[in-house]
C-alpha cells in the first residue's frame, strides 16, 4: 500500500498500564512512592494531531534517540458523544475499530506519562482504514502483533486486558466526554519492541487490520523537505 492519509482526524486518547502483564512488570515498585498502591481508574493520556500519521508515513527518529518504542495499540473510534456511559452499553457508541503505533521514546515514567516522549510529531501512525463496529465479533478476544522488518517481535492480545472495551469507555467517560471521531486506545501489551533507522514496523490486529511505517532520522526528512 502507498502511503496514506490517516482515517480520522479526531483526538487520539492513549490508556496506560491495561494490559496485565504490563501492571504486574512494576511488580512491588507500585506499592512504593510516589505510587502507594496500583491504579483505582484509567491513566490516560492524549496523542496531538501532530502526531498523527497515515499508513506508509516516515515516523521520525529525533537526532539525539538511538531507538524508538513501537506501542501496538487497538483503537476505538468513537461514534457518538459519550458522557457517563452505563458499561451495558458502551459498545454502542463505538463506531468502529483501527490500528494504532502508539510511538515513543523509551522512558521510565508510568503514573505521570513523559510528555516529550510521547507526543513528538510523527509518533502516532494511524489506519489504514477503520472497521465498522459490527465487523469485529469481540475486541476484548483480538491478537495484536508487531513485526519489524518482517519478524515478529511481539505478539498479545486484548484477552488480558485489565479493563476491556466496554469498561474502559465506561470508566473514561465518567469523568470525560468522548466526541464522534475520537480514538481512545487500549493500552499497549508489556515489552514493546525497540525499532531504530530504516526498520520498516508493521502492527497488526487480527480482524482489524495493520499499519506499516517506516523508522527514519529526523535530519534525513529535514534535508529532505530542503532538496
Amino acid at each position: 500500500m502507498s502511503k496514506a492519509l490517516p482515517p480520522v482526524s479526531g483526538t487520539v486518547y492513549g490508556t496506560l498500564l491495561n494490559y496485565k502483564g504490563e501492571l504486574d512488570a512494576l511488580g512491588d515498585a507500585v506499592n512504593r512512592p510516589p505510587y502507594q498502591a496500583p491504579p483505582r481508574g484509567p491513566i490516560m493520556y492524549i496523542k496531538p494531531v501532530n502526531t498523527i500519521i497515515g499508513y506508509g508515513k516516515p515516523i521520525p527518529l529525533p537526532e539525539d534517540v538511538q531507538e524508538l518504542s513501537m506501542g501496538a495499540a487497538l483503537g476505538i473510534v468513537i461514534g457518538k458523544t459519550a458522557t457517563r456511559v452505563n458499561e451495558s452499553e458502551a459498545l454502542d457508541y463505538i463506531a468502529g475499530y483501527t490500528v494504532v503505533n502508539d510511538v515513543s521514546i523509551p522512558h521510565s515514567s508510568v503514573y505521570r506519562p513523559a510528555i516529550k516522549q510521547k507526543i513528538r510529531d510523527g509518533f502516532c501512525p494511524v489506519g489504514p482504514c477503520v472497521i465498522e463496529r459490527d465487523a469485529v465479533d469481540n475486541p476484548d478476544d483480538l491478537t495484536v502483533r508487531v513485526k519489524i522488518n518482517g519478524d515478529v517481535r511481539q505478539e498479545n492480545t486484548t484477552k488480558h486486558l485489565i479493563r476491556p472495551a466496554a469498561k474502559l469507555i465506561a470508566d473514561v467517560t465518567d469523568f470525560m466526554t468522548l466526541s464522534a471521531g475520537n480514538i481512545l486506545l487500549v493500552g499497549v501489551p508489556e515489552n514493546a519492541p525497540l525499532a531504530k533507522a530504516g526498520d520498516r514496523v508493521r502492527i497488526e490486529i487480527d480482524g482489524v487490520g495493520c499499519v506499516e511505517n517506516t523508522v527514519v532520522r529526523e535530519d534525513e526528512l529535514k534535508r529532505g523537505k530542503k532538496q
